[in-house]
This record gives C-alpha cells, structure tokens and sequence, in this order.
C-alpha cells in the first residue's frame, strides 16, 4: 500500500492516471499532454508500474500503457474499510484474490 501512496503523492503521476482512465496510451502520448521531458513521464510511469496500477504492452515498435483499476481501487478500499462503512462494504462484496484473507 506504501507505494500506491507514494505514486498518488505527485500530482503528474494522478494526471498520468486520469488519462490512462479514458484510455490506454504511449508515452508519447501522454507526454503530449505535459510540459515535461519524455524521461520524466517515463519515470511516473515506472513508479506507477512499481506500484501495481498501470501494466505495459508491447505493441511492435511502441509500449502502451494501461490503467489497472482494480489494483488501485482494491487497495483504496481496504485503506478505507475502517473509517468508511460505504468501503466496507464494498470490500466485502468484492470477489477475494487467492492469498489474501
């Protein structure tokens, strides 16, 4: 959970995740919606991936960025369960992942 925390702290990694919410992108891509160098996207986007909420493809010459909805609103959820009891039972009514009780 620390590194889903850790990439939701920066606010470009939270615009990177918007965009990738209407649709999987390139790097280009997304850059185009910065004023920031194609490293620096490159590198929220190994802290996302690090974190589990986006996943890449290769597609020929190009990787493709996808969000992981699940995994961030998983883990949103179990942070929440017990403070919010509208989180709670939404945990509860999602389907468990093997290994985890």
């Amino acid at each position: 959970m620390d590194k889903i925390f850790k990439a939701l702290a920066s606010e470009p990694r939270r615009r990177i995740l918007h965009y990738l919410a209407a649709e999987p992108m390139t790097v280009g891509e997304i850059a185009d919606n910065f004023e920031m160098a194609m490293p620096s996207i490159s590198r929220h986007l190994a802290v996302l991936k690090e974190a589990g909420l986006v996943r890449e493809q290769k597609r020929g010459q190009y990787v493709i960025y996808a969000l992981v909805p699940e995994q961030l609103t998983g883990q949103l959820y179990d942070f929440l369960t017990p403070f919010c009891d509208q989180a709670r039972e939404i945990a509860e009514a999602r389907p468990r992942r093997r290994g985890r009780e």
